[in-house]
């Protein structure tokens, strides 16, 4: 096993400190540099007037995944981050009817899907088994490897369920819940969790019913201080094991030289950056791990010869949808929301047309999430007032534009977010809503593009669409220079903070030429500690 090598880590988000965290705990070298001044790329932090907003992730799910990666560190998930427990996990207005809680426990919501549709109660139980049967399989199978061994396509288990899984993924996710229940609002949940992969669930695989035991089985967690305290704990994990961090740096080029090798044009050499002056310096390298946007990365920072995923391979690729991020500092308390609440209308496939299907539009009206850290956590907001994050999907295009503080972003944009405020005044029974807030910052697919490089203009990256998911996902090393790796949303396993974990471990495991299917080996001390 090679030891002790040089490496660039490209990108200060979540995947990209998770990379530098464990690279540097196994003994290698480590640089990071980020072009922003701060760290945590979509996990971000905004703040103003006493409140303090999360830019970007906001739901904990798949806990085992983050015990897993500080387990790979030599601590805890409990020594990291203060985590809670939502009860109720969510709460759902479906346009026309009432609003109803999701609880964290199966029993509870087995009996709610039964009160809104007879026999809904017994059809969820055998929904989230199989959910729970197919999401233990991706985790042994599917997300834990680059699918660069015969291994990660066989086993007695693989082979075991193939006639189940074959039709997971021919199937839509849409077609799968519409033949197991009839209540639209019943569909409207177990079909949501589609956008937390950057699609719909007419385009997504029935395969991601996985995601429904994440929510109404597994429960769903929130860190106190918000998400910003995961990237304070894998900066301060990366610093204690060597990690140069270096912010305000964005990177320019990776610098090649000819490799003499057949199979491949180049290797690294290191990554040019400019400094906050402006001067370029160099950062020498063996190993480089692009955990940027992957388009940025391939499109940018490599000339055309040495890209993998050149322009063509991206005008044939699938965005995730854009956001109207919306952060509201409201005073007063707003008993109406939950900490989570989702707002989906009776058409909301004419949302996902308006979002996916060209032409493309912003959609009138929107389903939309809000968040309330606020209920949970008194850390995020003046005393007496409350802190609320709405996130309004549209299509990941840059026309779109940027936002702003106090309404000065562009008209489009605000426009969404005005819509959006009247909808939640409207459906949730607040009618002073909009004469309450004391703060508010609108964000737009623009800024996407500017702050986070990010392809299209998109918030979460390549939708999950099957021609997108698992081995069909960019691969995580490039095909025409050696020593270049990818970590994060764009390539395998996909989207979401638990799936940069895994990425990153990914990262490590081609490093160690380690090409097992399942999760790493944990140090032996931890594993005994979590085992007891």
């Amino acid at each position: 096993m090679s030891r002790g090598r040089r490496v660039v880590v490209v990108g200060g988000g979540v995947a990209g400190l998770s990379t530098a965290a464990l690279l540097a705990a196994d003994g290698h070298q480590v640089d990071l540099l980020e072009k922003r001044d701060d760290l945590g790329g979509r996990a971000g932090l905004w703040e103003s007037d006493g409140f303090r907003f999360d830019t970007g992730p906001s739901w904990w799910l798949m806990p085992e995944v983050f015990d897993h990666f500080f387990a790979m560190l030599g601590t805890t998930t409990a020594e990291q981050v203060d985590l809670v427990t939502l009860d109720p996990g969510y709460r759902v207005f479906c346009e026309g009817h009432e609003p109803f809680d999701i609880a964290q426990d199966v029993a509870t919501n087995t009996a709610l899907f039964e009160r809104i549709e007879p026999g809904a109660g017994a059809a969820l139980t055998r929904y989230l088994d199989t959910a729970r049967e197919v999401y233990d399989l991706a985790v042994q199978r599917f997300l834990y490897t680059s699918f660069d061994s015969v291994g990660a396509f066989t086993g007695r288990e693989l082979l075991r369920n193939a006639p189940r899984l074959v039709p997971l993924l021919t199937r839509s996710l849409q077609s799968w819940v519409h033949s197991r229940f009839r209540d639209n609002r019943l569909r409207q949940v177990l079909g949501y969790p589609a956008v937390f992969l950057g699609s719909s669930p007419d385009r997504a695989p029935a395969m991601y019913h996985l995601m429904s035991h994440l929510d109404l089985a597994d429960g769903v967690r929130y860190p106190q201080g918000g998400f910003t305290t995961l990237v304070e704990s894998l900066e301060r994990l990366c610093r204690e094991r060597g990690v140069r961090i270096h912010a305000g740096s964005p990177a320019t080029a990776v610098e090649t030289t000819a490799s003499g090798s057949r199979r491949r044009k180049a290797r690294v050499t290191g990554v040019r950056y400019a400094d906050a002056a402006g001067a370029e310096h160099v950062l020498p390298a063996d190993v480089v791990v692009g955990a940027a946007d992957l388009h940025h990365v391939e499109t940018t920072l490599l000339p055309r010869d040495l890209q993998t995923f050149p322009a063509s391979y991206w005008e044939k690729a699938t965005s995730g949808p854009g956001a109207v991020l919306v952060n509201l500092g409201v005073r007063g308390s707003l008993p109406e929301l939950e900490h989570h609440t989702l707002f989906f209308t009776e058409d909301w496939q004419t949302n996902f047309d308006a979002i996916f299907a060209e032409p493309t539009r912003v959609p009138d009206p929107a389903s939309i999430y809000v968040c309330k850290p606020s209920q949970t956590d008194g850390s995020v907001a003046p005393e007496g007032h409350e802190n609320l994050f709405i996130l309004v999907p549209v299509p990941p295009d840059p026309g779109i534009g940027r936002g702003g503080v106090d309404g000065s972003g562009d008209a489009e944009v605000e426009a969404a977010a005005d819509r959006a405020i009247a909808m939640v005044a409207a459906w949730a029974g607040v009618p002073d809503l909009a004469e309450r807030i004391v703060v508010r910052r609108t964000v737009g697919p623009a800024d996407f593009v500017a702050d986070l490089n990010s392809w299209s203009g998109g918030a979460l990256g390549p939708a999950h669409v099957l021609k997108q998911s698992a081995f069909f996902r960019a691969t995580n090393v490039s095909r025409k220079v050696e020593g270049l790796y990818y970590a994060g949303y764009g390539t395998v396993p996909g989207i979401g903070l638990p799936m940069c974990l895994i990425s990153a471990e990914l990262v490590l495991k081609k490093l160690r030429g380690d090409t097992s299917v399942g999760p790493s080996v944990e140090p032996a001390a931890v594993g005994a500690l979590r085992s007891a």
